[in-house]
């Protein structure tokens, strides 16, 4: 079968099963969070990793995984329930220890015939992860999707796709450490789960409610010119940004906000107006900047503890949005865009989300909204790189696709990756109508001059104080 026009390989799959956790775990019902169940997560995120063959390994790949996933199953159980759907749109596990999809697969194709520089998107996505029916639905289907493929080289992709709702991007990651961890023969994971959820429960009956915030990325806004673009007429391209391209773009910045900038703040502020520039809109139409925020790894201010607790696998985030017309952003500096990504940031904290659970019981669990907006996340420092199987860190480990389901054309990810030449650096794909991306390339390269002046300043990577 076709994996694209430029890369053609027959995948066999053997018959899609069930994994179950491999002892007794609890029967119950354990309900989301406020920030799990909103519209916004309510999708599948593919997961992809690539590993090259292992010459101190002879064993099946897909057994050893098969087996380390049953095991951390008996400490994440409820990742083998069910989700079900509950007064108000509330959503709850039903843990039934019913499993995961497991698909075990081979392909007639070496893992070099995929390039020298892996990175998303992956046109043969539908190969390595099959779209078993009715696998996508949102209630009561198997919450993760895994699909092993062995490799003519000796080597072998596991590609999963996993429930938003159910875990952030650490949490997937954690869970996964898990797996390898018990793959490589722990006994137990090193971080053990905790769900809490109720940290991030809108509580009728809470002491000290929160201050309700202005939550401007759920503005009723409606879409009267359109802008919401059909995937059909999308092009799709990646941007690979290094220390060389990191310290160009910054040096179109005054120097004091070159010195508190964050590599996500520079990338988001140089995207957003690039896109801006090239969508070319009305000039008092009202752009929007969603950024993903969490507060994990803050203390509390009395006695130090994590505001989110180790081990919590939720999602713990907000999306805040920065907004500004479309004549100010292209007409202004990079450093305006920039220093308004930065100012967005800032705003949240635990009480920014707990204002946003309370803002999804009120208001029936809006989805932010997508008109004239352009979503950002920085997923480079998860791990997704660094989960060690028995075969070794992969080539690639990350996001499997440049967008998320039926918000693609408006979400980039800053992806941590080498290049072909083997230098590490950031790639962002972008999808957007095809005159729209050459307007949009053309104002990448301007940016790729450093400014009159200028003195270069070398950016380092990974990026320094990623957002979520």
């Amino acid at each position: 079968m076709a994996g694209s026009p430029a890369l053609k390989f027959t995948v066999r799959r053997q018959p899609v099963v069930l994994v179950a956790p491999a002892g007794p775990t609890p029967r119950e019902l354990k309900r989301l969070s406020d920030i799990d169940d909103q519209d916004a997560l309510r999708f599948q995120l593919p997961i992809i990793h690539f590993f090259r063959r292992h010459d101190g390994r002879d064993d099946d790949p897909a057994a050893v995984l098969r087996d380390a996933i049953a095991a951390a199953l008996v400490h994440y159980y409820p990742l083998a329930g069910r989700l079900r759907q509950l007064e108000g749109r509330k959503l709850a596990v039903d843990c039934t220890s019913e499993g995961v999809l497991f698909v075990e697969a081979d392909a007639d194709i070496r893992l070099d015939q995929f390039g020298a520089a892996l990175q998303p998107p992956f046109p043969c996505l539908d190969e390595l992860l099959l779209d078993v029916p009715g696998s996508s639905d949102l209630l009561d289907t198997p919450i993760i999707h895994f699909q092993v493929t062995r490799l003519a080289c000796g080597g072998f992709i596991m590609a999963s796709k996993i429930q938003h709702t159910v875990l952030d991007g650490p949490g997937m990651v954690q869970f996964l450490a898990a797996v390898a961890e018990l793959a490589r023969g722990a006994v137990a994971p090193t971080v053990r789960p905790v769900w809490a959820r109720e940290l991030l429960m809108a509580m009728h009956d809470d002491p000290a409610p929160p201050t309700i915030c202005t939550h401007r990325e759920y503005d009723d806004v409606p879409d009267a010119s359109g802008t919401i673009m059909p995937l059909e007429s999308m092009v799709r391209r990646s941007f690979f940004f290094g220390p060389g391209e990191l310290s160009t773009i910054c040096s179109h910045l005054p120097p004091a906000v070159r010195r508190s900038a964050t590599t996500f703040d520079l990338l988001t502020g140089c995207l957003w107006r690039c896109r801006t520039v090239a969508l070319a809109p009305v000039a008092h139409e009202e752009m929007r900047m969603i950024c993903l925020v969490s507060p994990r790894g803050r203390k509390q201010q009395s006695g130090g503890t994590p505001v989110v607790p180790v081990g919590y696998y939720g999602n713990a985030f907000a999306c805040p949005v920065a907004i500004s017309t479309a004549g100010d952003l292209c007409a202004n500096p990079l450093s305006y865009a920039v220093e308004l990504v930065m100012k967005t940031k800032r705003e949240v904290d635990m009480e920014y989300m707990r204002s946003v659970a309370h803002l999804m019981v009120r208001r029936g669990r809006p989805h932010f909204t997508m008109v004239h907006a352009y979503v950002m996340a920085d997923v480079s420092k998860f791990g997704f790189r660094d989960q060690d199987f028995g075969w070794g860190t992969p080539v690639y480990g990350g996001m499997a696709e440049g967008g998320i389901g039926h918000m693609t054309g408006v979400t980039s990810f800053l992806i941590a990756v080498k290049n072909s030449k083997g230098e590490d650096g950031l790639v962002v794909p972008v999808c957007l109508p095809s005159p729209v991306m050459d307007k949009f390339v053309e104002e990448m390269r301007r940016l790729m001059h450093p400014a009159v002046g200028a003195v270069a300043v070398p950016r380092q990577l990974p990026v320094i104080r990623s957002p979520i």
